[in-house]
């Protein structure tokens, strides 16, 4: 085959597997993770589904989390069944589910050695000199507080017990630059970059602690960023597309990986380009 040919080939792929809302990974060689279990937050779908899905075909055996039962049941067929997958329901800053996903996923699985603090939420919209104060405060429960307590939970209950013991937070492109209309939302993930930082620092050696930082991605949860408009948006993207789950399921996996033995307290931005021509900002 011509270079030229395989080229052609694989940006065909390349387009194809962007097409798709959540295709399942394929032809995965490594298995880092066998025998290693993670516990990833708000898995239901999008993606954190993407995330569990990525760890599940690299050998892992994961505990995913949602705020509904429903949902979160469907997940857990779709990764495979009780053999691979368990889901705990729950709201992500509720103690009392955290607990309890943790001891499941001990009872379960026997250890634990990846934590995926995905959970997020975005329920104001505006600017953020305006911001009602209660709204402000649930969105840094969520996306910050939160990711402190599972820290915690996950540390006192069996992470860092074993060497490869990793944490790795989803936090987003609007944490290191000001994003119009979800300023609130940016400033906590903000809160969660410098988070992850700190914690590498206390936790080592025992725990790597790294965030992946995306622009926007394809899923329910980014939509009003991009529906009715996606191939405005996409004109910002040197890369010329928006992100995919499974984009920032590589990443996490990577991060959460041996082949990242040596890296900790960073943030890997995920943004197709868009940063380098001013994008989100």
């Amino acid at each position: 085959m011509r270079l030229d040919e395989e080229t052609e080939l694989h940006g065909k792929r390349q387009s194809e597997q962007s097409s798709q809302s959540e295709p399942a990974p394929e032809g995965l060689a490594s298995r880092r993770f066998q025998g290693r279990v993670a516990v990833v937050t708000g898995a239901s779908r999008g993606i954190g589904l993407a995330i569990a899905r990525r760890l599940i075909a690299e050998g892992a055996r994961v505990c995913v989390t949602a705020r509904k039962a429903g949902p979160l049941e469907e997940a857990v067929e779709q990764l495979g069944g009780p053999e691979v997958a368990v889901g705990v329901a729950g709201r992500a800053d509720d103690a009392e589910h955290r607990s309890e996903a943790v001891r499941r996923t001990m009872e379960t699985f026997g250890r634990l050695d990846v934590l995926v603090n995905n959970t997020g939420i975005n329920p104001v919209y505006g600017p953020t000199s305006s911001v009602d104060a209660g709204a402000a405060a649930k969105v840094f429960d969520v996306n910050v507080i939160a990711a402190l307590s599972w820290t915690d939970e996950v540390s006192k209950l069996g992470l860092g017990s074993r060497e490869g013991a990793a944490i790795v937070n989803v936090a987003s492109i609007a944490g290191l630059r000001p994003s119009p209309g979800i300023g609130v939302y940016g400033a906590s993930k903000a809160a969660l970059i410098h988070v992850t930082s700190q914690l590498a620092l206390e936790l080592a050696p025992r725990i790597r602690v790294n965030a992946v930082a995306p622009a926007v991605v394809k899923t329910q949860f980014a939509e009003a960023l991009y529906e009715g408009r996606e191939d405005r948006v996409i004109e910002g993207y040197p890369l010329g597309r928006l992100g995919h789950p499974d984009d920032v399921a590589a990443a996490v996996a990577f991060l959460a990986s041996d082949d990242a033995s040596w890296i900790t307290g960073q943030t890997l931005t995920l943004d197709g380009g868009v940063g380098l021509a001013g994008g989100l900002g």
